[in-house]
């Protein structure tokens, strides 16, 4: 276990995980530090973890090797400011955003031309230990920082490094919001069930079970998953009839559209998000 300090701006859900996975894991409790205006919400990671907490960024936030910024986009921009006077000197903490949307070229602008930082998609199943995150290293984010900043967002699920900040958008297109597209098809699973009769506890259980298990399998094989379609679609039979129905109703196009469109929709948040004032 190292004795990395770490702090966080923010103190919600992503965060929570993060500091589950890492405290006494990677590093101590104690050395993972707070800030969060929610008192109720400090009061429980302290409790739980035995990190130290402050109402607002401080001396012990500039203190730490690694500053992870998990706050709504939208409060990036004043959180930078309050951030700026503690990270001064020659050598200031990794800064690692997980908020989305917020380009590290206007974070490092915000924070007044700061180059060490780590930008992060991470996604919801991160709160169990099963996230993806996308991460990309500005060019001030040496190799000892960046293998911290994967430490980190290992601690809850894989990473995968990208050489493009601009790759962003499609990751997050793709994993980013990709867990709201497998439980709309769960939910589309449990209502076919419900219309073919079976109970939604059934159809609960039946849809969950196989979402998980074709994930597992599509993982743990080492063939395409285009090839393990064609397993399970044996032609003229029922598979075969679900598939050509979804073919002619134009459903893998209609995703792929909708993906491009999550994409688009992130580019247009940093444009709009790094406006200047």
């Amino acid at each position: 276990m190292s004795e990395l300090k770490i702090g966080f701006v923010g103190g919600g859900n992503m965060a929570s995980a993060l500091i589950a996975g890492l405290a006494g894991k990677l590093t101590a409790g104690a050395n993972i530090h707070v800030v969060d205006p929610n008192g109720a919400a400090l009061d429980k990671l302290r409790g739980e973890f035995g990190v130290t907490t402050a109402a607002a960024a401080d001396a012990a936030l500039g203190a730490c090797d690694v500053v992870v910024l998990a706050v709504k986009p939208q409060s990036m921009r004043e959180v930078a400011a309050q951030l700026l006077p503690l990270i001064a000197g020659a050598k200031g903490p990794l800064v690692l955003s997980i908020a989305a949307g917020i380009r590290a070229v206007d974070l490092a602008r915000w924070l007044g031309g700061y180059g060490a930082i780590v930008r992060c998609m991470p996604n919801t199943p991160a709160l169990i230990g099963l996230g993806i995150t996308g991460m990309v290293a500005s060019a001030g984010v040496d190799a000892a920082q960046k293998a911290a900043a994967d430490a980190i967002m290992r601690a809850v699920g894989a990473t995968v490094w990208l050489d493009d900040e601009a790759l962003i958008d499609p990751v997050t297109a793709v994993s980013g919001s990709g867990p709201a597209y497998v439980f709309y098809f769960i939910e589309a699973m449990q209502e076919a069930a419900a219309e073919l009769g079976l109970t939604a506890e059934q159809g609960t259980q039946l849809a969950l079970a196989t979402f998980v298990g074709a994930a597992q399998l599509a993982a743990q094989s080492s063939e395409p998953v285009a090839l393990l379609r064609e397993r399970v679609t044996s032609k003229g039979g029922t598979t075969y009839a679900a598939l050509r129905s979804m073919e002619e109703s134009g459903v893998k196009g209609a995703i792929v559209t909708a993906l491009k469109a999550a994409a688009q929709r992130g580019k247009e948040m940093g444009d709009e998000l790094g406006a200047a004032e």
